[in-house]
């Protein structure tokens, strides 16, 4: 019986186990809904997220989503909003308010043969799901030998500058970074968003998708920067330069090409490279960047004090330290728990913290 002969249990909320997996389908390079001229125009990376899914979910039936309010609201920033009307209650699923039940049914799912995905509501949310996911989803592959499949999506919007409260305004990536067994992806832009999750939902090792929540609503086409379209542990250089190169991620990449328009106006040349995998890392990429500019900027909203900036700073002092010629700068959030509303402006890394990093790097 192949999968197009299933249908959803009739009971509501419920689901038929699926029949022996098949190999899951490649992630398309450009949506699959839209003609290829409607995917240049420009979408926001809310509504590209939204797009990747209702695309897998049509190409895949084991695919499901679950998270708190995913389903008759569309999820609080409405991703996917309209999906459970398309693909009903027994595919797109509204839990119950834990965290830890979400990311335990998707374990089992993904041991029956399905392809969950799930929505953690904001990104302080995710700690009540950390035993689950680090003691369990990451490893359960590998202590089953390969013989269990893992093909776990988390999605988690992330970052600040919406002027919400601690909780909801956080950068947990570098806990997950840590985890051996998880692959981390984080988007900048609407087509990224797309091709990321969409990679994601088809790879077999459970993923960790940061989701920029303040960049949700900028936009983008959906076309992808590189053709065949990258493979997603790869880096991109976003705007080549060569006297420093910036290194960012996420809410921050935005703010890094900024950081190097204004640098350009001064004479300065400054490479900008998105990485878009946190784990893996893309070295070759960072290593070749730094070899290129000499000088190198690590940029992220998380907290400087043991952030990922330390580990790609260190590595990169390791490899290319007679290439240096200056040390590996860092710009992050303070080491303080995350502020009310009114600071969050002083918190986060802005153009000007950016740019004294740079005028550091060239010894001013």
């Amino acid at each position: 019986m192949s999968m197009r002969t299933l249908r959803p249990a009739a009971v509501p909320g419920t689901i038929a186990a699926p029949v022996s997996p098949a190999p899951a389908p490649a992630a398309a390079g450009a949506p699959e809904h839209a003609a290829a001229e409607d995917a240049a125009r420009p979408v926001a990376l809310a509504k590209a997220l939204g797009a990747a899914l209702r695309d897998a979910m049509a190409a895949d039936e084991r695919i499901v989503l679950l998270g708190e309010d995913v389903g008759r609201l569309g999820g609080v920033f409405r991703v996917t909003d309209g999906l459970q009307r398309e693909f009903g209650e027994a595919r797109v699923i509204d839990s119950p308010l834990s965290e830890s039940g979400i990311v335990g049914a998707a374990i089992g799912l993904a041991m029956r043969g399905y392809r969950p995905v799930c929505e953690i509501q904001f990104d302080g949310f995710v700690y009540p799901a950390f035993d689950q996911i680090v003691t369990q989803l990451s490893r359960l592959r590998q202590r089953s030998g390969g013989a269990l499949r893992m093909p776990v999506t988390i999605r988690i919007p992330y970052g600040g500058g919406i002027g919400a409260v601690e909780h909801h305004s956080e950068s947990p990536e570098a806990y997950f970074a840590h985890t051996p067994g998880l692959r981390v992806l984080t988007p900048s832009t609407a087509a990224d968003g797309y091709l990321l999750l969409r990679q994601a939902v088809a790879c077999d090792d459970p993923v960790i998708f940061f989701e920029p929540k303040r960049r949700y609503w900028e936009r983008g086409p959906l076309t992808p920067a590189e053709d065949p379209p990258l493979p997603m542990e790869r880096a991109r250089v976003t705007r080549p330069g060569s006297d420093v190169t910036l290194l960012a991620y996420g809410p921050t990449v935005r703010t890094c090409l900024d950081a190097a328009a204004a640098a350009a106006a001064e004479g300065r040349s400054v490479e900008v490279v998105d990485l878009r995998s946190l784990a893996p890392l893309d070295w070759p990429t960072m290593t070749a960047s730094l070899r290129r500019t000499g000088r190198a900027v690590v940029v992220h909203e998380a907290p400087v004090v043991a952030g990922l900036g330390a580990e790609i700073a260190a590595r990169l002092t390791e490899e290319c330290f007679y290439h240096l010629e200056a040390p590996v700068g860092r710009v992050g959030g303070y080491h303080v728990p995350y502020p009310p509303a009114r600071l969050e402006k002083e918190y986060l890394p802005d153009l000007d913290r950016v740019l004294d990093a740079v005028d550091r790097a060239f010894g001013h």
